[in-house]
Order: structure tokens, then sequence, then C-alpha cells
């Protein structure tokens, strides 16, 4: 999956927590909290993998998809939250969650790869390194 088909999932799943957030019960102090929550998270995720994406070196990418994995599964964590505490059916959340864990296993795959690539691209390019000469 190419960058910009991740993106338009990541914001996509934002936007699809925040309309879930929008319909929960106003006056549930249970439903809020964990609706803001989801809110945050989700649009964390879309956000810090635009970041990772403009990132000035490899490991600050890999810092940035760190971020996007915790938001991830954190998003994931309220959903399963607001189901658990009857804020809403688990049916209504099925989908946002299956969405919330492939963006999940995409993240860690490219953190995978990422780390890879650093280790192979120092192995295939040992002069690039900067060495104190004493």
């Amino acid at each position: 999956m190419n960058k910009e088909t991740f993106a338009q999932r990541a914001r996509e799943f934002a936007i699809r927590c925040a309309r879930l957030v929008r319909s929960l019960a106003k006056n549930d102090i249970v439903a809020s909290e964990y609706g803001r929550q989801l809110l945050r998270s989700s649009a964390s995720v879309a956000s810090n993998y635009r970041a990772a994406n403009r990132g000035r070196s490899r490991p600050e990418f890999i810092a940035k998809l760190g971020i996007v994995e915790e938001e991830a599964d954190e998003s994931v964590h309220w959903l399963d939250m607001l189901v658990a505490t009857d804020c809403v059916k688990s049916e209504r959340v099925t989908e946002l969650r299956k969405e919330g864990n492939e963006l999940l296993a995409m993240t860690v795959a490219s953190i995978n790869t990422a780390r890879k690539n650093e280790k192979l691209g120092k192995l295939i390019n040992p002069k690039s390194e900067i060495r104190n000469p004493q």
C-alpha cells in the first residue's frame, strides 16, 4: 500500500470516528469523555502519519510512526470502552474496530520495514557513518 492510500484511510478513519462521537448521547458523562478521547486519538493517527512522511530523517520517520502505532491502538481501546460501557452497540463499531486494527498492523509492518532498511543501509554503506578518528 502506498503512502497516499494509507493517509487517505487514516483520514477517513478519523472522520468516521468523529461522526460516531457526534452521535453519542450528549448528557452521558462516560460517552462524552470516552468520545473525546477517541476523537483525539483517531485524529492523531492521521496527523502523525502525515508528519512522519515529512520527516527529515529515517529515525524521525520511525519515531513518528511509533506515535501512529500508539494512537491507532488507543483508538481501538476507546472504541472497546464505548462498547463495554454500553455507550454504543458492538455491531455499530465493528467496521471501525476492524479499520483501526488494520491501520495498526500496517503501521507496525512499516516500522519493521523502516528499521530493517535502516540497518541494511548501514551495512551497505559503512563509509556514511560519522566516525571519531582518535
